[in-house]
């Protein structure tokens, strides 16, 4: 690789060596945006919300009776998705029965729906329960289910603070519905 002087970019600052991946929808997640203005279910919670529109406006990837499973608008990596009770509950002794059935199917499907249609090598599934355990929207349970591949951590995250991402949200949420099990 040739040294080169350093190259102008309009807005930047001034000239060096780094390329820049601009990336300002991630704005709405740092300024907050459509984060709950409150703990109840009728204070903007998104995952309240989300149930009522169609499913390719909602990220929704399947729908079940008492749980739903939903594309995270702000991924850690491609197929990142979240299993949200219907019911607007904050802790997960607060599901009933047939809420906590239908979350560990729902997560045993994301799974299977990950492997076979972007043969997901792992993953971390997992809960954060309240905001001091790191979750961004406490009022609303939700699991997270985020596929990994070897190698899939690298520079951009470290380095930049970003995070690459190599399908649009859509489309993405249209890989995982058709891949979705029935059981």
């Amino acid at each position: 690789m040739q040294e080169s002087e350093p190259m102008e970019q309009a807005g930047a600052g001034a000239p060096d060596n780094f390329q820049r991946l601009w990336t300002p929808h991630r704005m709405a997640y740092i300024k907050g945006e459509n984060k709950p203005s409150g703990e109840g279910a009728g204070d903007g919670c998104p995952f309240c919300e989300i149930p009522k529109m169609s499913d390719e406006e909602g990220l929704i990837v399947a729908r079940g009776s008492a749980v739903f499973a939903v594309l995270n608008l702000y991924p850690y990596n491609s197929g990142h998705l979240m299993v949200c009770p219907y019911r607007h509950v904050s802790d997960y002794d607060e599901l009933d029965d047939a809420e906590m059935a239908e979350l560990g199917d729902f997560t045993r499907r994301a799974l299977r729906s990950l492997r076979k249609a972007s043969g997901a090598q792992g993953f971390n599934v997992g809960m954060n329960l309240g905001h001091v355990a790191g979750a961004g929207i406490a009022a609303h349970l939700h699991q997270h289910v985020v596929p990994r591949w070897g190698g899939d951590t690298n520079f951009m995250p470290v380095v930049a603070h970003t995070k690459v991402l190599p399908q649009l949200l859509r489309d993405t949420r249209t890989m995982l519905a058709d891949a979705w099990p029935t059981s």
